[in-house]
């Protein structure tokens, strides 16, 4: 069973829920934020689930309840964030906000952040920069599930990273992806039904393509593009682990083996201020010509007509706004069992 809880009330709710991890109730705000948006967009394993195993990573010691969360600025434009071992939409959002600044000063601002946690989909912070005006590339590394091309023990993780373009006149363009063909929740979901799996999802411990549920999960997943996704997924963990000074391939902690450590991912935001570029008008002219192009192609079949990536999840998020946002009973019991 769903429920569909107004916005305003759910979010209300979940900072309740966060502060009784032991957030203030400033990070428990920002990080409600994230989380809910995830929700409002449809991506509900990315969203008020993970207060449960959030909180759990808080109560082990992985991840720090008050966090002295620095930022040093390293140039005009660049600035270093340290995370503090803090959750991990918080880090995201103070990350945001900096690039933002910077952006609004010298046009571009970039941010590496180091020492964080899982800080969410990445869907919610190219919208909200959107929303200010700013395009956006962010990336993030993560924990260990896919083999490099040709090897048979993992090494890198399914790096997620996002580009978003804002649209004054509409929707913005929001691209969202992790680098693996496909997710380990589907695997799973698999398993549990008794069906195969497209050997194309992944490895067995072997490296050789499963199309068994349980041989791949006890396996690698695969990355999509087969050695393009994997060198894609190097610059992913280049960028956000490497360079922010975070960790990165083999030396990220496994959330699920080492609940008790932190992560100690890391995160890279790239905003560019398109008000620089020019006005309103000119990004919205152009942006709903580029739109346009892409909706008058004539569909392969009629019943699917060729989409925009962000328009499925926002209009899911104009039905949360108006119908309430979907939340499963689990997790809205929980939110409560921890407000109350």
């Amino acid at each position: 069973m769903v429920d569909r809880i107004e916005q305003t009330r759910l979010t209300a709710l979940a900072v309740s829920a966060l502060q009784s991890y032991g957030l203030s109730p400033s990070h428990a705000e920002q990080t409600a934020e994230i989380l809910v948006l995830a929700d409002m967009f449809g991506l509900h394993t990315h969203g008020l689930s993970r207060v449960q195993s959030y909180g759990e990573r808080i109560e082990l010691g992985g991840v720090k309840r008050d966090p002295d969360i620095r930022i040093e600025e390293v140039g005009l434009a660049m600035s270093r964030v340290d995370g503090d071992d803090a959750i991990g939409p918080l880090v995201g959002q103070i990350s945001l906000r900096q690039a933002m600044q910077q952006a609004r000063h010298a046009g571009v601002g970039a941010v590496f952040a180091r020492a964080s946690n899982h800080f969410g989909p990445i869907a919610p912070y190219c919208y909200l920069a959107a929303q200010e005006g700013f395009a956006s590339f962010i990336c993030s590394n993560a924990s260990l599930t896919i083999a490099p091309w040709g090897g048979k023990e993992s090494r890198l993780g399914n790096s997620p990273l996002a580009f978003g373009v804002p649209n004054p006149g509409g929707d913005p363009f929001i691209l969202d992806m992790a680098l693996s063909v496909a997710a380990r929740a589907k695997i799973r979901q698999a398993m549990q039904k008794g069906e195969s799996i497209p050997d194309t999802w992944a490895t067995d411990i072997e490296g050789r393509p499963t199309s068994d549920p349980a041989r791949a999960l006890s396996g690698f997943l695969l990355a999509i593009g087969g050695h393009k996704g994997y060198g894609l997924a190097l610059a992913v963990d280049l960028f956000a682990g490497l360079l922010s000074g975070s960790s990165y391939l083999t030396h990220v902690k496994s959330w699920s083996d080492e609940p008790g450590e932190p992560s100690k991912l890391g995160h890279f935001f790239l905003l560019i201020d398109t008000r620089k570029l020019g006005s309103t008008e000119w990004l919205t002219e152009r942006m709903q010509d580029f739109a346009g192009i892409l909706h008058d192609t004539p569909a392969s079949d009629p019943d699917r007509p060729v989409i925009v990536p962000g328009e499925i999840e926002l209009d899911r998020y104009r039905q949360a706004l108006a119908e309430g946002v979907p939340v499963s009973e689990q997790v809205l019991a929980h939110l409560q069992s921890r407000a109350r």
